[in-house]
């Protein structure tokens, strides 16, 4: 299960992009020589890449791209070597989020990528701010209070708005970030990817990226259109939309994948929680948290099971009984609670509230914005209108504006796309406004219910051969696609 980087985008922290601001053409990375990098073995927490030989170093690059000479900061990268003589060059990645670490990613696509990762150094790298890479934090957080016995929609969007904006003020005042946090933007981690390119002395790069990965990717093609090698965007959105309509639009496929099975239940589940938690192993379940978690379960076609062992899980702690939650509902339960969690919120906070446009990210400032759109969208959205409506951002008490405006797609670099067709992550629509703009790309449709298309094996689940030899094909041969093309629905979901 894809577990922390699926529900960090279900939180409305995926790939989503603000912005429609045609802006002046980026300084491109200052003194386009080689920098003398330092190579050792990865930190000790990275054990697939010392297994694998990995060498790890980091590289200098300006906090301000405005401002060269300036201060600057240092990103962690990583290297796994060509095994070809018929080398072709450098292959980067990044697994989404926003906030999601990447040091180790891509050597994690080997097993999918099989004979096209022997032409490239598989360079992996924590995007700015983020693991390894001058990492920035946020005040320590106050310990979440449970839900108390009785609630209302009202008391829980209260309380939603006050931590939100407890996080924009715990991460504006903490350390030197009200310096740092005006920086943290797609902008300048794409300029990054360049800036590591730069330093390995190489010409271009070729790229895959999933979800916010590939809204990365798509403004990398905008700002070095003749650095881009091969690049690959897995399960993209509209680059047109703010974040805020970007989140709305996933609530009407995610209502449709509920599915008529357990629909009657789930509902009730909710209307039972919206006045009385769920009480679950010594917590309680609101109707946000519940669904949250039910989110999490409609992102992928193979998760149905799981989908119904949690709410027979539930509704028999909806009746009173004192359960023991199955596998399924205890690992969400544990990841709810995780730090881990909490560090991508963060992390996806930096990059939602820096990306451009103000309010910062594009999200509303006045909380009542939230809550009349919640309360209009539950008449054909009962279960997902109230959660992608609400879900209000720290973005709309950010005190640091955006330096740049968002990137303004439109270019014909050659860019392979995939999308499922029924992703309620970013939905299909998404991929066909960013295709229409990437006017070299070509489209790879997958007829599955899903978030990520590439290297799903990889994650247990049911894999899409076609679209696997595609990307490959592309990364070894520089062969697209003859013209946009659909995988047929695998049929095995076990």
């Amino acid at each position: 299960m894809r577990v922390v980087s699926t529900l960090t985008a279900g939180l409305g922290l995926a790939g989503l992009l603000a912005g429609t601001v045609a802006a002046a053409a980026p300084p491109d990375v200052p003194k386009e020589t080689r920098q003398t990098l330092s190579w050792d073995r990865c930190p000790a927490d990275q054990k697939e890449l010392n297994e694998a030989g990995a060498q790890c170093a980091k590289i200098t690059v300006p906090l301000d791209y405005a401002d060269p000479g300036g201060r600057t900061i240092q990103l962690a990268i990583s290297r796994v070597k060509a095994r070809s003589p018929e080398r072709r060059g450098i292959l980067l990645s990044n697994p989404g989020g926003p906030g999601g670490t990447g040091l180790a990613h891509t050597l994690a696509l080997r097993p999918t990528l099989k004979d096209a990762a022997d032409h490239y150094d598989l360079i992996g790298f924590d995007p700015r701010f983020l693991g390894e890479s001058t990492p920035l934090t946020c005040g320590p957080a106050p310990r979440p209070a449970p839900p108390p016995p009785t609630t209302t929609p009202r008391a829980d969007f209260e309380a939603s708005v006050r931590a939100a904006r407890d996080t924009a003020r715990r991460c504006h005042e903490h350390g030197d970030n009200a310096t740092l946090l005006p920086h943290a933007s797609t902008r300048n981690v794409a300029r990054d990817m360049d800036a590591i390119r730069a330093a390995l002395g190489e010409r271009e790069l070729s790229y895959y990226g999933v979800s916010y990965g590939a809204d990365l990717g798509a403004v990398y093609t905008q700002l070095f259109p003749r650095r881009a090698d091969r690049v690959v965007l897995d399960s993209s959105t509209d680059p047109a939309a703010t974040q805020y309509e970007l989140f709305q639009r996933s609530g009407a496929p995610a209502e449709a994948a509920l599915g008529s099975r357990v629909r009657a239940d789930v509902r009730a589940l909710l209307e039972r929680a919206e006045r009385h938690p769920i009480p679950v192993e010594g917590q309680r379940l609101n109707a946000p948290l519940l669904r949250m978690i039910f989110k999490q379960l409609v992102q992928h076609e193979e998760y149905d099971a799981q989908l119904a062992s949690v709410v027979a899980d539930l509704k028999k702690a909806a009746a009173g009984e004192d359960i023991e939650p199955g596998p399924a509902l205890a690992g969400l339960l544990a990841l709810l609670s995780s730090p881990e969690l909490a560090d991508s919120m963060v992390g996806g906070a930096l990059f939602m509230c820096g990306d451009g446009g103000w309010p910062a990210g594009g999200w509303p400032k006045n909380p009542e914005t939230y809550w009349k759109n919640m309360r209009r969208s539950h008449a054909t959205q009962p279960v997902f209108g109230p959660y992608v409506n609400s879900m209000i951002a720290p973005c709309a008490f950010w005190e640091s504006a955006p330096r740049e405006p968002g990137t303004k797609i439109g270019n014909a670099v050659p860019v392979l796309l995939l999308q499922a067709r029924h992703d309620n992550n970013v939905p299909y629509e998404g991929a066909l406004a960013l295709h229409r703009r990437l006017t070299g790309s070509r489209l790879l449709t997958a007829d599955i219910r899903a978030h990520g298309v590439y290297g799903r094996g990889n994650d247990g689940l049911t894999s899409v051969p076609c679209a696997d030899r595609a990307v490959n094909t592309y990364l070894r041969d520089g062969t697209l696609p003859a013209a946009d093309l659909t995988c047929p629905k695998p049929e095995d979901h076990s």
